[in-house]
């Protein structure tokens, strides 16, 4: 299985793919030169030993980078995810929190793209070739989605299914966006645009706005307002293997909720794309 051909994707028909003469993708650069992108796989994990297993056999070849964040586990999930990814780059969030632990994982990429994924098993490593696809063929932001063509989910429950269908019709009405999949968590973007997200800072010892489920939301709408290109990729979501979630549909919904709230107001007065000072003034609502 690799990044650029997938034992399960077929990707030759793909009008977003450019081949070069190995069949990697290639970026335009230096002229005449060519070479592809290089690519981060964010794993934060919290108590996931059982699961890490099934997502690495999963994981294609030719991923140039894995940045695994630690949730401070409690389990043999840092000595597991070390004995299957020796060379990766191992960070220990320092807060608590998904958008904490994504945040330091960010912080620590290097690659050109940088991938979002669950280690619970519940995302496919699998299919970050199409996220890459995307990304290659124009895309600043891959944004996956179950309700499209091609995706699916054998996890979502009818109640949460509402939920994100009503919070997605929120933000396509407030922001002018065209999201099918507002929750859900695999993304993919150019590492270049991460400051357009303004996300919290991970030296703050204090619990900040964002560190929780809300990331997702906040990403999406800040790469909305900032007009950056987003192209939806379809997924089809998988049932955890092991262990229970820490998502709560009604507490981090209501979180989710009062991002679009906050944001909405902040875009009233900026006009658009946020600054890091009008995401903290955003921020200081929210605690």
């Amino acid at each position: 299985m690799s990044l650029h051909s997938p034992d399960r994707l077929d990707l030759s028909n793909s009008t977003a793919r450019v081949e070069g003469t190995n069949g990697d993708y290639h970026l335009r650069c230096d002229g005449d030169r060519t070479r592809r992108p290089t690519v981060t796989v964010i794993v934060p994990a919290m108590n996931e030993a059982k699961n890490l297993p099934h997502v690495a056999a999963r994981m294609p070849a030719g991923i140039d980078e894995i940045v695994f964040v630690d949730g401070h586990s409690v389990d043999k999930t840092v000595e597991v995810a070390k004995s299957l990814w020796p060379y990766a780059t191992f960070v220990t969030q320092t807060r608590t929190g998904k958008g904490n632990a994504l945040v330091c994982g960010f912080s620590a990429a290097t690659s050109d793209i940088i991938v979002m994924i669950d280690a619970d098993g519940s995302t496919d490593p699998a299919e970050i070739p199409l996220f890459v696809d995307a990304l290659v063929a124009g895309a600043d932001f891959a944004k996956g989605t179950r309700f499209a063509n091609g995706g699916g989910s054998s996890d979502i429950t009818f109640g949460r299914k509402l939920g994100n269908k009503a919070l997605n019709t929120l933000v396509n009405l407030k922001f002018g966006s065209k999201f099918s999949d507002l929750c859900y968590g695999y993304n993919a973007f150019w590492r270049r645009h991460v400051p357009v997200m303004s996300l919290p800072a991970i030296d703050e010892p204090e619990s900040q706005w964002g560190d929780g489920f809300e990331i997702e939301t906040l990403i999406n709408v800040r790469v909305a307002n900032a007009g950056l290109q987003i192209a939806e990729v379809p997924s089809f979501e998988k049932d955890r293997i092991h262990g229970e979630s820490n998502l709560n549909a009604v507490r981090d919904g209501f979180r989710v909720l009062r991002t679009i709230r906050s944001e909405q107001r902040v875009a009233a007065t900026t006009g658009g794309a946020i600054t890091v000072a009008d995401a903290a003034t955003a921020t200081a609502r929210q605690i």
